[in-house]
C-alpha cells in the first residue's frame, strides 16, 4: 500500500504521462486538420497555423482537447495535493470527449472521422485509453 507521498507522486507522474499522450494525440489531430485545410487553401506557415488554431472555425473543435491538457498542467503545478477526485473527474472528461461518434457533437464527428482516416490516430488514441483503463484495473 503506498502512503500519502508515494500516491501523489504516482499520481502526478500518471497525469505527466496522460499529459504527453494527451499532446501527441493533439499534434496529430492538428496536423490532419491542417491538411484537410491546406488542400482547400494553400499551405500555410507556423506562424499563420498558430493563428488558424486560435482563430479559425476550422480548428476549434480542437480547444476542448487543449482545456482537458491544461486542466491537467494545471493539477501538476499546484502546490495542493492531487485528490483522487480530480484524478477521477479528469480521466472521465478524457474519456468522454475521447468517444467517437459520428452522429455526435462536433468534436466527436471530426475525431471520428480523424479515427477513419489516420491509423497514427488510432494508435495515439489507444495509448490514452490503455493508460486510463490500465489505472482502473
Amino acid at each position: 500500500m503506498l502512503n500519502t507521498s508515494q500516491y501523489q507522486i504516482s499520481q502526478r507522474q500518471r497525469l505527466s504521462e496522460l499529459r504527453i499522450k494527451l499532446l501527441h494525440l493533439h499534434k496529430l489531430l492538428l496536423e490532419t486538420e491542417r491538411l484537410t485545410y491546406e488542400q482547400v487553401r494553400g499551405q500555410v506557415s507556423k506562424g499563420e497555423l498558430l493563428q488558424l488554431v486560435i482563430s479559425h472555425e476550422q480548428f476549434v473543435w480542437l480547444h476542448r482537447l487543449s482545456e482537458l491538457i491544461i486542466q491537467i498542467d494545471e493539477l501538476l503545478h499546484t502546490d495542493e495535493p492531487v485528490t483522487s477526485e480530480a484524478i477521477e473527474a479528469i480521466d472521465s472528461d478524457i474519456r468522454t470527449l475521447l468517444s467517437p461518434d459520428e452522429s455526435g457533437d462536433e468534436f466527436a464527428m471530426k475525431y471520428n472521422t480523424a479515427l477513419q482516416r489516420h491509423p497514427d490516430v488510432v494508435l495515439a488514441h489507444a495509448d490514452v485509453m490503455m493508460l486510463l483503463i490500465s489505472d482502473s484495473i
